[in-house]
């Protein structure tokens, strides 16, 4: 049994703010709001994909808020996605920065020639977060792909 902690209000509402930041994320992304998904970054941000989890260098490298744009647009070749949001842990918490970890099974619909495909894929999130003028914000994400599942549909 885990043992359960006091906490301020002004703690238990950052933390409620990160959840909702995290959740953003996937709603945008699934809603294609591009534009959305990128308010939600700080304007130096940095973005890091490793499409292999386990490798040392990361397939995409991202260094602002604007570099963005075409990554999430990228998700417009899709007839649609569904981000299925997990845990989300709070690592450190202070006043204006936090870091965190994130898991998400990410399901990507692809249609072609009448035939419908599921790509699904499972991600991990270490997220760097700050706090600006009372607005939580993502400064670093780095998106991990542990695996990758595809599957015709009927």
């Amino acid at each position: 049994m885990s043992q359960h902690v006091m906490i301020s209000p002004s703690e238990a509402a950052d933390r409620l703010a990160l959840r909702e930041l995290i959740e953003a994320y996937a709603h945008c992304a699934d809603r294609r709001d591009a534009k959305g998904q990128m308010a939600l970054f700080t304007g130096d941000t940095h973005f890091v994909v490793y499409m292999d989890a386990k490798a040392p260098k990361p397939s995409q490298e991202l260094h602002s808020r604007e570099a963005l744009a075409p990554v999430f647009a990228d998700l417009n070749k899709y007839a649609a996605t569904m981000h299925f949001v997990g845990q989300s842990t709070i690592l450190s918490l202070t006043a204006d920065r936090a870091t965190g970890e994130a898991y998400c099974m990410a399901h990507h619909l692809t249609v072609e020639g009448g035939k419908r495909t599921l790509m699904i894929a499972a991600l991990r999130y270490y997220d760097t977060f700050v706090k600006a003028d009372g607005t939580w914000l993502f400064s670093e994400r780095l998106l991990y792909v542990d695996w990758i599942e595809e599957r015709p549909l009927s």
